[in-house]
């Protein structure tokens, strides 16, 4: 039974193996340097690109296979193919697109035996675990508002290709960073956050069934001159060679660490029913990858343990509002 990490090097895969690592479960570091996937002294596989990876998982049959190489929309469905039939794939997407194509295999992986899980992270889970939890027993709601505000330490080093393609994809995202606003977060600190339409916000109708849903982020854009900006960065990356020009060059950027901004990460949700009634939830968090991780770790443990249930879905939706618990999150409802 094992539980291949894919990208195990970059910042993701590293802190994704370590938990998995406490937790005594059987992780494979899968990359293209051998050199350096040699020198961890973990048991690896080296695969460079989707079709050579897609290759060895349908040779080796792992238990799970962890998607952190980015691109989701291009490469989740091959590699969540490749583990049919009776194998279970987890990625990280937080993109709408992205989600969305990996939920479209529902069918595939519910006839193969298969759980394909989408935005298994602080992306999707944070407010789709608090929209779970409000809409528990009640009728379906008029509108939902979810806010993902992540607290995330910058770690020193390049980009990498995985995060420079997530940010270039998402100045295509129309209504990027519209209706910015400050948030009062329940410990009395402040995060602006603006409207951003991703993966959170299938999850947030997938579990609320609410016509009205929207979506912000601390990560969206909410300074007026970057929001200027904005539309006209995305139709110039929305041409493929600008998109790959402008992939290369971001991922090549090195930053410097810096602290996480705030103490903690929160989901936050606000559900209206048509009779007026309005319920408000959080979810606090730590540091925004640390919990990430700890949410696949868990996810894949479960998995790994056959307590998936054959289909595509989202993490809330397949394991309830206590995976975010189990992975250190607490409610404040």
């Amino acid at each position: 039974m094992e539980i291949w990490v894919l990208g195990a090097l970059g910042r993701t895969g590293r802190a994704i193996t370590a938990e998995l690592t406490a937790r005594d479960l059987p992780a494979v570091l899968v990359g293209r340097d051998r050199e350096r996937l040699a020198e961890t002294g973990s048991k690896y596989v080296v695969a460079d690109g989707v079709e050579a990876i897609a290759a060895e998982i349908r040779r080796q049959r792992p238990a799970v296979v962890i998607n952190t190489i980015g691109e989701y929309a291009a490469t989740a469905p091959a590699i969540a193919r490749a583990c049919l039939p009776g194998g279970h794939y987890v990625d990280l997407a937080a993109d709408s697109v992205a989600v969305q194509r990996l939920l479209d295999l529902h069918e595939e992986a519910q006839a193969g035996g298969s759980t394909f899980l989408t935005g298994v992270g602080f992306g999707v889970l944070a407010t789709e675990a608090v929209v779970v939890k409000l809409c528990e027993g009640q009728p379906m709601p008029e509108a939902v508002r979810v806010d993902a505000l992540a607290s995330v330490a910058v770690e020193e080093g390049a980009v990498g290709v995985a995060l420079a393609a997530t940010i270039v994809d998402a100045l295509t995202t129309a209504g990027l960073g519209a209706n910015p606003r400050t948030v009062t977060l329940p410990d009395g600190e402040t995060v602006r956050a603006a409207t951003v339409p991703s993966g959170e916000l299938i999850a947030a109708q997938r579990a609320s069934g609410a016509p009205d849903v929207v979506v912000s982020s601390a990560l969206a854009p909410t300074s007026p001159v970057t929001r200027a900006l904005v539309p006209l960065l995305g139709r110039l990356v929305s041409i493929p060679a600008v998109r790959r020009f402008a992939v290369r060059r971001l991922a090549a950027i090195r930053t410097k660490a810096a602290p996480r901004p705030r103490t903690h990460s929160w989901g936050h949700a606000v559900v209206t029913w048509p009779d007026g009634t309005t319920r408000e939830g959080w979810l606090r968090a730590g540091e925004g990858m640390d919990f990430t991780a700890a949410v696949v770790a868990e996810t894949a443990a479960r998995l790994a343990r056959g307590e998936g249930k054959p289909g595509a879905d989202t993490p809330a939706a397949a394991f309830g509002a206590g995976l975010a618990e189990a992975a250190g999150g607490t409610f404040l409802l």
